[in-house]
């Protein structure tokens, strides 16, 4: 492909989007220019070019930020939850009003299809909806008598504090929601960290919510590199933290929470699998095998990259996942036909051709795909499919996050969950088979937080986290509101 002859190309320079307030932090309701001058640039993965920067946030930024959330958070939790219900579902509306320039946005940022990123905003904003949806849970009387009968308890559910959420640059909008959404019904007040190369589309929730009418200092964004993340982390007045991102990093945030006894959601790596089992229909799962197993051009935390196929229909498998993925058009992102990118960034393009070079070494083939894709520019890796996969192979048990599936043989249905289990991460995994009630019990078999039958997606009113490796806490439902939440309970006698 030549990128020069995109029309996607032409429309990039063309772009005239509102990257407002790229030179300042949002603190206590207003942008505010940082108080140095040290700045981290963003580069469009397509083309190398750095096309904007956001400030470096200095300790003084960071005590700002924190003290505004902290001043604010009285007056945001003495609201009932119907009040700060009703604030989200106008952010809702917001968001949606700013579907476009988001999407184009996030896709410079990170390189991810502008068919994936125009989408962000109405997830967004159904999530900001679903957990409106629990502000009657959140303020009903909760009242419980005693086992003996001398008395009854009444519970409440006060917010933890200020919380700081740091997203992760895959997803930069819904990984931030999922936090932010749960964290403001519950009545905290946040500080967003944004990852480094992601700082700009997060901004146009922040926009929303403020137009929404969020009081000042209750939504606060800091751009930063990770040390600035640690320091908030570390800080004293903030008493919770949420966190997508890597396993090693989720670690030291989990250790430094650990230290002052901080309250922590962590939602890290993963290496799923996805159970063929041998009436599998393969038609269906060539229908769902990119969204469930490369979506994002593989960089997903939960997908199911590893395929257990069993040794009956494994040549059929390979041939059929190689087919699917060489027909997916790669190119620019914001070619809507595109379906894989490129890599968000250098770094993560170096590493998975450091993974793609540790197959070749350790004896896999290659069944579609298995180099840099053949671009003027960019960090395009190509989508490739490895069969002859053992578990032993670096590329079977580390997590890649670039677009890569491996396919593994199995002997039978108790060697194919050994297989799925033999991993530290249990983040997701899916099981396709024309037998639902069998591929449930294959799925309850599976040592994972959360199985799909025959695709996978997640679920709003379902929690999501994982197990291992992959994390500690959930995510979306009850339970991922109830994170955001301490209770207390007074007692009375009958």
């Amino acid at each position: 492909m030549t990128l020069e002859l995109s029309k996607a190309r032409h429309r990039r320079e063309s772009l005239d989007l509102p990257y407002t307030h790229e030179n300042d932090h949002f603190i206590n309701g207003a942008y505010i220019p940082s108080t140095g001058d040290r700045r981290i640039e963003i580069v469009d993965p397509v083309t190398e070019e750095i096309w904007a920067s956001v400030p470096d946030a200095t300790p003084e930024d960071l005590e700002r930020a924190v003290a505004a959330a902290d001043n604010a958070f009285p007056g945001w939790a003495a609201l009932t939850a119907h009040e700060r219900a009703s604030i989200l579902l106008r952010a809702a509306d917001e968001i949606e009003a700013r579907r476009e320039p988001l999407g184009y946005t996030n896709t410079r940022e990170n390189g991810s299809p502008i068919s994936e990123t125009t989408n962000a905003a109405s997830n967004a904003a159904s999530i900001f909806r679903y957990f409106a949806g629990l502000a009657d849970w959140l303020d009903q009387d909760d009242t419980r008598p005693f086992p003996n009968g001398v008395g009854e308890t009444s519970v409440y559910k006060d917010p933890v504090g200020v919380c700081a959420l740091i997203a992760p640059w895959n997803f930069p909008i819904n990984l931030v929601v999922a936090k932010l959404a749960p964290a403001l019904l519950a009545g905290c007040t946040v500080v967003i960290k944004p990852a480094s190369p992601t700082p700009l589309s997060v901004r146009f929730i922040v926009d929303a919510l403020a137009a929404a009418g969020v009081p000042h200092g209750v939504v606060n964004v800091l751009t930063g590199s990770g040390r600035m993340g640690d320091q908030l982390v570390r800080h004293p007045k903030v008493r919770k933290v949420a966190f997508t991102g890597s396993t090693p990093v989720g670690r030291k945030i989990a250790a430094a929470c650990g230290e002052s006894l901080k309250p922590v959601t962590l939602e890290l790596g993963g290496k799923s699998s996805a159970i063929v089992l041998e009436d599998a229909d393969l038609d269906h799962m060539s229908s769902v095998l990119i969204r469930s197993c490369m979506r994002n051009t593989g960089q997903t935390c939960y997908i199911s990259t590893r395929i257990l196929a069993p040794e009956s229909r494994y040549e059929d498998v390979v041939k059929m996942v190689a087919r699917t993925v060489g027909e997916a058009p790669q190119g620019d992102p914001l070619d809507e036909a595109t379906v894989f990118g490129p890599m968000a960034n250098r770094p993560q393009f170096e590493t998975v051709l450091k993974f793609l070079e540790s197959a070749h070494q350790e004896g896999a083939s290659i069944a579609a795909g298995g180099d840099r894709a053949d671009m003027d520019s960019g960090f395009f890796v190509q989508p490739t499919v490895l069969s002859d996969v053992t578990p032993e192979m670096t590329v079977a048990r580390e997590e890649i996050f670039g677009p890569i599936i491996t396919i593994l043989r199995y002997k039978n249905e108790d060697h194919a969950v050994e297989l799925a289990n033999n991993t530290p991460f249990g983040l997701g995994g899916i099981v396709f088979s024309a037998d639902e009630d069998k591929a449930r019990g294959v799925a309850r078999r599976m040592n994972t937080g959360s199985v799909g039958i025959n695709f996978f997606a997640s679920n709003h009113s379902a929690p999501f986290g994982g197990r291992g490796d992959s994390g500690l806490g959930v995510e979306f439902g009850v339970e991922g509101l109830s994170a955001y939440l301490m209770p207390q309970s007074v007692h009375r006698r009958a």
